[in-house]
């Protein structure tokens, strides 16, 4: 889908912003737009707070001119603006694609409400096609991954789990963590996943996210379609 859908559902989740929210700013390609046009409306005069999800969506939201601030100064947001991998008909997603996965859950949780903007290519029926992130610590690497092999065998999968980036040069979060995409094809019970992977001692999320998005605005062919509250 291009960036002009992009910017449709961008535009289109933005109307749902009012003056004066605290708000939590995504991260990837499609949540770029919105902050875009976020601070188009700041330099205007329109009042928001905003936590990013990732120190690239800072620094693009800093060089815009959105206030900013975090957490520990405003740990409840009204509503956080974000996109995802994937998402199926219940709006359960898939994320971490752009490596934010963590902050991202914390934001998103931390949120009165999360609405997700795509493009339809991220629709599915049942979640799995995109490899899951699972974001790991350093220590214990090896155990870790052989523990997460052995929860998606459990779970009727052929384990197959890549470091990404790879050895030589891995990948490192914002919280200097690594990440191991999972390659499951289909996940047929996302809440018992969820639970035996957050049970393994060295990962430290993964990139279920589910009973979080409220809304959904998918970029189609046709228009902006919206989906949920």
């Amino acid at each position: 889908m291009s960036d002009a859908a992009k910017r449709q559902a961008a535009a289109a989740a933005l109307e749902e912003v009012t003056s004066g929210m605290r708000l939590g700013l995504g991260t990837g390609s499609t949540a770029w737009h919105f902050v875009d046009l976020l601070g188009q409306k700041v330099a205007q005069g329109f009042d928001c707070l905003c936590v990013p999800t990732s120190e690239r969506t800072a620094e693009q939201a800093r060089a815009m001119g959105i206030p900013l601030t975090d957490l520990d100064q405003t740990p409840e947001l009204d509503l956080t603006v974000d996109g995802t991998d994937e998402i199926d008909p219940q709006r359960r997603l898939i994320k971490g694609g752009g490596g934010a996965l963590l902050r991202e859950k914390i934001v998103a949780a931390a949120s009165a409400r999360m609405i997700v903007i795509a493009d339809a290519s991220k629709q599915v029926e049942m979640l799995g096609r995109f490899p899951l992130p699972i974001e790991v610590n350093r220590f214990g690497l090896g155990a870790t991954h052989n523990a997460i092999a052995a929860v998606m065998v459990k779970a009727g999968v052929v384990p197959r789990l890549e470091l990404r980036g790879g050895v030589a040069q891995p990948f490192v979060t914002d919280g200097g963590h690594l990440i191991l995409d999972a390659f499951f094809g289909r996940i047929c019970d996302a809440e018992a996943l969820s639970s035996s992977l957050l049970e393994v001692p060295g990962v430290v999320q993964h990139g279920l996210f589910l009973e979080l998005c409220g809304a959904a605005y998918i970029a189609k062919a046709d228009g902006v379609a919206r989906y949920g509250e």
